[in-house]
């Protein structure tokens, strides 16, 4: 039987490449059927990927710190070998355990003198970015070698004026973390001279992008995840024409009746009644009003989904993720309650499976306590909308009762719609969102 490929499966919608971020096996391991032998991260969801057959791991393609794209080839797995003796699973880690592709080995090759220096993977990759010649940067890793550390100091002004004169152990420098880069890049543009680096003003060393560093400045390289959150917001504000609308609604019915069942929810399921659950009940039934906004533009044809899929906007420490609640219009109140908070606690422990994040019809984004008065959010493509709740406060607010007005103080907030003007028309979306107002003032809900 020939060998069989691992290739790097979709982990969800909109993602289009996920780094390898540790080999749970090694190089001549005997595997079996589903056993974990990969981790790989991308900017939603982190993810082991199992072995499709029994054998032994005859190749490792792509090193720890590569990106590569969904589909890609991973390893090669003989399921007709016998079990022999295993070699170190850390040698099988290591970059020489795999011979570099060739345009990879030409660049080592030809840049002998900067990959000559021990370093990290993403610690040259870094460096190759900024321009930083390795030999200029003190490694401060295990026998000397440059990691991703070393480089963000070296990148402080602070750090190259100091390094000249003192042999002490570094400061740390504060700056967000990169995660794992490609280990290998083309030929980098020769190395200035050392001497002429040093004496060189640390205000005066240009960077990539044209913007001259002054002292204080903290270069923070892009995590592959921030790249593509980015790209993914960038491509939704170029594909969709969004539009904008803004609703004040008076949730003083709703707080009554959480105030009512508060206790007694908390008591029965174990977690707080918060006013998301009553915004994305309220969302799912205007939609069935309104079934131009679970919609998806797909070429130049309008595909109104039959069912309700709300992905629900959660911060996590490695960014933002974008979980699906699933046939939500099938979910009571206190069933939509316990599915968000399911969800944004596996969000949080990074246990959440890449179905999880696909299929969402319609999103809502609710940016905490400390939000504002209110927001518009870019669309998550391929959807056409995207709900934005605002700062929940009391306010003081003109009442009518028996004939007269009166000034009052109503629990108030401010609900923002992000359409996409291809596929709705500013009718139906205005609609959309009085409706969602309509049923959270009319406090009319259902545990």
């Amino acid at each position: 039987m020939m060998a069989v490929d691992v290739q790097l499966p979709s982990l969800g919608e909109s993602i289009l490449e996920g780094t390898v971020s540790r080999w749970l096996v090694g190089q001549g391991e005997m595997v079996e059927v589903d056993q974990p032998i990969v981790e790989v991260t991308t900017d939603k969801v982190d993810a082991e990927i199992p072995s499709p057959v029994a054998g032994m791991i005859d190749q490792i393609l792509v090193r720890e710190g590569e990106v590569v794209a969904i589909g890609a080839v991973l390893a090669r797995i003989d399921p007709d070998a016998k079990a022999a003796a295993t070699p170190s699973r850390e040698a099988a880690k290591v970059p020489q355990s795999t011979p570099p592709a060739p345009a990879a080995a030409k660049a080592v090759e030809t840049a002998p003198g900067r990959n000559a220096i021990p370093a990290t993977p993403v610690a040259r990759r870094m460096a190759e970015d900024a321009e930083i010649d390795l030999r200029e940067v003190r490694g401060t890793g295990s026998a000397g070698r440059v990691t991703k550390d070393d480089v963000v100091r070296h990148q402080s002004p602070v750090e190259r004026s100091s390094a000249a004169s003192s042999s002490a152990a570094p400061e740390p420098v504060h700056a967000a973390p990169m995660a794992a880069a490609p280990a290998l890049a083309p030929a980098p543009a020769p190395p200035r001279p050392a001497a002429a680096a040093a004496s060189a003003p640390a205000s005066g060393k240009r960077s990539p992008f044209g913007y001259t560093l002054a002292p204080g400045d903290r270069v923070i390289p892009m995590s592959p995840m921030r790249k593509i959150i980015a790209e993914h917001m960038v491509y939704s504000k170029r594909t969709s024409p969004h539009v904008g609308t803004v609703a004040e609604v008076d949730l003083s019915a709703v707080v009554r009746l959480r105030s009512q069942h508060k206790k007694a929810f908390e008591k029965n399921t174990g977690i707080s009644l918060t006013f998301l659950p009553f915004v994305v009940y309220a969302t799912v039934r205007a939609l069935r009003d309104f079934p131009a906004l679970n919609a998806s533009v797909v070429e130049d044809s309008i595909i109104e989904k039959q069912d309700i899929h709300i992905g629900v906007a959660t911060e996590t420490e490695k960014g933002l993720v974008v979980p699906v609640v699933r046939n939500a219009d099938r979910l009571s109140l206190s069933g939509t309650a316990l599915a968000i908070h399911d969800l944004a606690t596996r969000a949080r422990d990074k246990k959440l499976s890449a179905d999880d994040l696909k299929g969402g019809t319609f999103t809502v984004s609710n940016p905490g306590r400390q939000g504002n008065l209110y927001g518009f959010a870019i669309i998550n493509q391929p959807q056409v909308g995207i709900l934005r709740m605002g700062e929940i406060a009391k306010r003081a607010v003109v009442r009518s009762f028996e004939g007269e007005d009166a000034i009052v103080i109503r629990t108030m907030m401010y609900l923002s719609l992000s359409y996409d003007h291809r596929a709705v028309d500013g009718a139906p979306a205005n609609g959309f969102l009085y409706r969602i107002r309509e049923l959270l003032e009319a406090g009319d809900f259902a545990f």
